[in-house]
């Protein structure tokens, strides 16, 4: 989660840099012609900018996805073993529920009986 959480941060940053970036060029005490020229150059770099941006997202949704499928499978694993555990404990228990049975069945009589 940690990857995906840096991604979206890295995201803003960049986002929050370009913005900032025309914002200063828009209210710089320049001439037209050189904010023009700033322009020009800022909306040349952008292509590339959010190529890199496109990227770094990429490959932080690889990361997440590589981690939550490592994550699903770990949990699936501690299932079964779960299950497993659930499930010979109660064959135990039936086992010893059906001896205690045939034990009660073989006694000829009840224990109150002997007592009498």
């Amino acid at each position: 989660m940690s990857n995906n959480r840096s991604g979206v941060f890295f995201g803003g940053l960049m986002l929050g840099a370009t913005i900032g970036t025309l914002t200063g060029l828009l209210v710089a005490p320049r001439t037209g012609r050189e904010t023009r020229k700033l322009l020009k150059k800022s909306a040349d770099a952008l292509p590339e900018l959010a190529e890199d941006l496109s990227t770094s997202v990429q490959i932080q949704a690889d990361r997440f996805s590589v981690s939550a499928l490592r994550n699903w499978d770990e949990t699936l694993d501690r299932l079964r073993e779960a299950i497993a555990a659930g499930v010979d404990a109660s064959q135990r228990e039936s086992q010893v529920l059906k001896r205690q049975k045939a034990q009660e069945d073989s006694d000829p009589l009840p224990q109150q009986l002997e007592h009498s």
